[in-house]
């Protein structure tokens, strides 16, 4: 029997079948499609609705292939939500976390609650778009929606509740909210209640590996399919992606790298000091009672953006073809720091990259090549920053990065991560959110016993490349040139 996994990232969603065969975890997907933000009225949101009748299709495709499903899961981005009125009813679109209704209001819930405070209950880093400052952008805003409201569901939850009727919050995507407890792991009321809204508007929280309940009875009449369990996974994408890691040593990093880029490490405890608060890292929740000590990093959403601008401008090359071209551009010219504000939700990225390369007194780069050259080496030599600082904060020292994620398909970001960080990068697997999503499901179907079983079976089943770093006094110094333009020297 095979579990069915959809796993949605920040521009597309896709639909896996895995199952064990001889050992092996063989995956297969059935159903892809866009996850493409719609703008209206100056608002920009997610279309729930079309993701859940993608879902939909999803499950259709898999019954039509004559695939026996035992049971469902869902992994998506983390902090945004829906919200469901007392009748039921999803009442608006949810907002999406690049919308701008947030600025401004981390000062203002600072200012109220206290940063040192916010971070020593909750352990989780600042981000103008994280779910708490969301929330009090609307009740700030005075939200009819809000005003309305009788529940929240972060996204996945949302799309669960559609399909079982049953509303339950999953603990590694409520750990993002910075609304939940780092060490109680519940609901911390003080800050529900500081930022405008109510205790009850929070859903029952379950750990990564319950089953929530089957597919309702009108569901299984639309789609032609029995009850099917669907269980809440590490719902959080990156918690997915984490649980897929293929390390067979207790101590390792890890770079989920997508759009954005999570790098850290596994630990028992949260790090909620000092130390850790200045240099603003995250203490997330992960599969078996976990915490993802790690870094939010832009990603490869600087590429995304920048193709999308030439595209618009009449261009048509693929990523591929940008990532070749880029290989064979002149190296270490130009540096960003690819977390400025500037670069989270530009008009045109390329443009803001020539403008910060001007800024800073450096070489502006023209043509596509270069650019996507400097943004590349500039996540490299970022990783390296982050790297360094988590394993000062955890009090390991590690022998190379695990990475997972679609962008391991980007052979010369994987290369230059190797020299920047001047030790091996083992990349693979690609889809490793939804490798987790199937692993945990696994798990809780009993066929497999345990998260360290699962990662060995990753490891046998899909093949990691090895990158060795090269030209190590080069990357040395081009490390030291980063730190001074972008002004990340301690």
């Amino acid at each position: 029997m095979s579990v069915l996994a959809f796993d949605l990232g920040a521009s597309s969603g896709r639909a896996v079948v895995g199952r064990l065969t001889e050992g092996r975890l063989v995956v297969e997907e059935v159903h892809r499609f866009p996850n493409d933000p719609v703008e209206v009225g100056g608002r920009l949101y997610w279309d729930i609705l079309r993701l859940y009748h993608e879902i939909k299709q999803g499950i259709v495709k898999a019954r039509q292939q004559g695939i026996d499903v035992r049971s469902i899961g869902i992994d998506s981005w983390a902090v945004d939500f829906g919200l469901i009125g007392a009748n039921g009813e999803l009442i608006a679109n949810p907002y999406h976390y690049r919308d701008r209704h947030t600025d401004g209001v981390m000062d203002e819930v600072f200012a109220k609650l206290g940063k040192a405070s916010i971070y020593a209950r909750t352990g989780l880093q600042f981000l103008q778009f994280n779910t708490m400052y969301q929330l009090a952008a609307l009740a700030k805003a005075d939200s009819p929606a809000l005003s309305a409201a009788d529940k929240l569901l972060m996204i996945p939850d949302l799309l669960r509740y559609f399909l079982t009727g049953v509303m339950k919050g999953e603990y590694t995507n409520a750990s993002t909210t910075q609304l939940l407890g780092a060490v109680d792991r519940a609901w911390d009321e003080a800050l529900v209640a500081g930022v405008g809204v109510r205790r009850s508007l929070l859903p029952d929280v379950v750990q990564p590996g319950t089953v929530v309940g089957p597919l309702a009875p009108r569901v299984q009449e639309e789609l032609l399919v029995g009850p099917i369990p669907v269980v809440a996974v590490a719902e959080h994408d990156t918690a997915s992606a984490v649980a897929a890691v293929p390390a067979l040593e207790a101590d390792f990093a890890y770079l989920s790298c997508g759009t954005w880029s999570l790098l850290g490490t596994e630990l028992d405890e949260p790090v909620l000091t000092e130390q850790a608060l200045a240099w603003n890292f995250t203490n997330e929740g992960g599969y078996g009672g976990t915490y993802r000590l790690l870094k939010n990093i832009m990603g490869l959403w600087l590429v995304q953006e920048c193709k999308r601008a030439w595209d618009k401008a009449g261009g048509s090359r693929s990523f591929a073809e940008l990532a070749e071209r880029a290989a064979e551009a002149k190296g270490h010219v130009s540096y960003i720091d690819p977390d400025d504000d500037r670069f989270l939700s530009p008009a045109d990225m390329p443009a803001e990259i020539r403008a910060y390369c001007r800024e800073t007194g450096q070489p502006v780069p023209t043509a596509e090549a270069e650019t996507i050259r400097c943004v590349l080496e500039s996540l490299a030599l970022k990783y390296r920053y982050v790297l360094e600082r988590t394993e000062a904060l955890a009090g390991k020292t590690f022998g190379g990065l695990h990475i997972v994620g679609g962008g391991i398909q980007n052979e010369l970001l994987c290369r230059l991560t190797a020299d920047a960080i001047r030790r091996p990068v083992w990349a693979g697997p690609a889809e490793g959110s939804a490798i987790g999503n199937v692993l945990v499901q696994l798990i809780a179907a009993g066929d497999i016993t345990s998260l360290a079983e699962g990662r060995r079976i990753v490891r046998d089943s899909f093949g990691v490349a090895t990158y060795e770093p090269t030209d190590g006094e080069r990357w040395s110094a081009e490390y030291e040139r980063f730190l001074d333009i972008t002004k990340l020297r301690s």
